[in-house]
């Protein structure tokens, strides 16, 4: 699974745990507004130009969800966030290291090696 694809994995899986604690859907399909949050996330990471290369959103230079939409994913991972450690160790793990920048390093690292 590529970086994108865990990304897209892990802010399904906290939109879903948030809306169920708030919207009363406990695993069943999102409530209407969390559906739309879902889909508005899946497209911005679609179109993020810094395409497989992207570190996390909230580090970016480039604020491309609208301020509403950048409150409400807020939201959301300020209350998953700290339940993915233990329901989703391995994608928080992932998570974390690529919003300290860790992985960037990392890879970029691993690029010069190679060269």
């Amino acid at each position: 699974m590529n970086d994108l694809q865990k990304e897209r994995k892990t802010i399904a899986i906290m939109i879903r745990m948030f809306c169920g604690a708030h919207h009363g859907t406990m695993g069943k399909d999102l409530c209407p507004a969390c559906e739309e949050l879902g889909d508005y996330a899946e497209e911005r990471l679609n179109r993020c130009p810094f395409g497989e290369n992207k570190g996390a959103c909230s580090k970016c230079k480039i604020h491309c969800y609208k301020p509403e939409m950048r409150k409400r994913i807020t939201q959301v991972m300020r209350y998953a966030g700290p339940k993915m450690i233990t329901r989703h160790p391995l994608l928080a793990i992932d998570h974390l290291l690529k919003a300290k920048g860790l992985k960037r390093a990392k890879a970029n690292a691993e690029n010069k090696n190679r060269r």
